[in-house]
């Protein structure tokens, strides 16, 4: 691995603290200054279980699984980046002796989530707008 370059599985390893951002999209689609893109959401699975959350008061990891049609170990690892960041919450529990999860997303997901989604939606209008003139 060369000297100071991140190894490929580091790339999303962020502290919670920070956000995921790519800058120049808003401003290349609208002209001007835009908020920035959450690289952390804007990925399939991730904006798949926090969007599935935002419309659910609650959802299992089973369920979640079954929705993204994801894998076991895909999922884990998508939620657990959401978890670090705080974007959702996971309640472990024991149904019987069957290991469960349940996950919810919390306040500052909720806020991710309408950040993220007004951004797309004024790159979607700056788009249109662009492409009808």
């Amino acid at each position: 691995m060369a000297r100071g370059r991140a190894a490929p599985h580091d790339r999303d390893r962020t502290p919670p603290a920070q956000t995921h951002v790519v800058r120049g999209d808003a401003e290349r689609a609208t002209g001007s200054t835009a908020p920035d893109l959450d690289r952390l959401i804007h990925e399939r699975i991730r904006l798949g279980i926090v969007s599935a959350l935002a419309v659910n008061e609650s959802l299992n990891f089973n369920d979640l699984k079954h929705l993204l049609g994801a894998t076991d170990g895909n999922l884990s690892v998508h939620a657990a980046k959401l978890e670090e960041a705080q974007y959702i919450q996971s309640m472990k529990y024991f149904d019987g002796r069957i290991p469960r999860t349940e996950y919810r997303l919390t306040d500052i997901g909720r806020r991710a989530l309408d950040r993220y989604l007004d951004h797309m939606e004024a790159l979607i209008r700056a788009t249109r707008s662009h492409s009808s003139q």
